[in-house]
């Protein structure tokens, strides 16, 4: 296979999946680990893509924001094994706040027999809860187009009457110095209310948001206790926090 070829196939792989590891390349293209890493060198370089343990992870702009679609089957199973981690967490009959967002979605199947009540700002949450006849109360906002979440002033007075058992929150980053950030500030003072007014806040995040950076911060790591299901690659300086939590399937 031609230089070019290799690299377009990576960059398309990144497109998909977000990271790439150099083994699964190598095997694809039938490729040495020497060709490989040059080829993500050189990619780096021109500013395609970012280098990390074993691989590369796509390079993302500060605003972007992957729409509900194209995020649903990315690291679908790593999804399911921090929700159904998550469900451990919820108590019968807790109140739980359930941010917009597709990792937050494959909790709903684990909290149908829990007897629970769910506040949501996300439209497709609703729908699915609703589906599980789970008992739900849709906050009002405007909804943005991208993700299906409930924004705005509206939104945010309604939620400043809630008080949740437990939140579980979706995030676009996670960054020992710049904390947990989202691209939207509206989609950021919602977040960070539904921390605040919930007893036990939760980030759900597979592997592929740490050493992520978004346009917004909206808690500190230290703030909430973080689920994923590996830690592993991951620089020393997470390492510190105690309150990242790695799930096992």
């Amino acid at each position: 296979m031609l230089t070019e070829e290799r690299r377009q196939y990576i960059l398309s792989q990144l497109q998909q999946h977000t990271v790439v590891k150099s083994k699964a390349l190598m095997a694809a293209l039938d490729a040495s680990e020497s060709t490989i890493r040059r080829d993500l060198d050189e990619l780096e370089a021109a500013g395609e893509l970012k280098r990390i343990h074993g691989g590369a992870k796509r390079i993302n702009g500060l605003g972007d924001e992957p729409d509900v679609a194209s995020k649903s089957t990315q690291n679908l199973r790593a999804k399911q094994a921090i929700a159904r981690a998550a469900a451990h967490q919820v108590e019968q009959d807790d109140l739980v706040f359930l941010d917009a967002g597709t990792t937050t979605a494959q909790l709903i199947p684990f909290l149908a027999d829990l007897g629970v009540t769910v506040i949501t700002t996300g439209v497709d949450n609703a729908s699915l809860l609703a589906d599980y006849q789970i008992p739900t109360l849709m906050l009002g906002g405007m909804v943005k187009s991208a993700t299906k979440a409930l924004i705005g002033a509206t939104t945010a007075e309604a939620l400043h009457h809630y008080r949740f058992d437990i939140a579980f929150i979706g995030t676009n980053g996670i960054h020992p110095e710049f904390g947990n950030t989202t691209p939207d500030p509206e989609e950021a003072v919602i977040k960070r209310l539904a921390i605040h007014q919930a007893r036990q806040p939760m980030i759900l995040a597979d592997p592929s948001k740490f050493e992520q950076v978004s346009f917004v911060k909206f808690a500190d790591i230290g703030d909430v206790t973080i689920l994923t299901s590996s830690l592993q690659g991951l620089p020393a300086g997470y390492h510190r926090f105690q309150n990242i939590k790695e799930v096992h399937s």
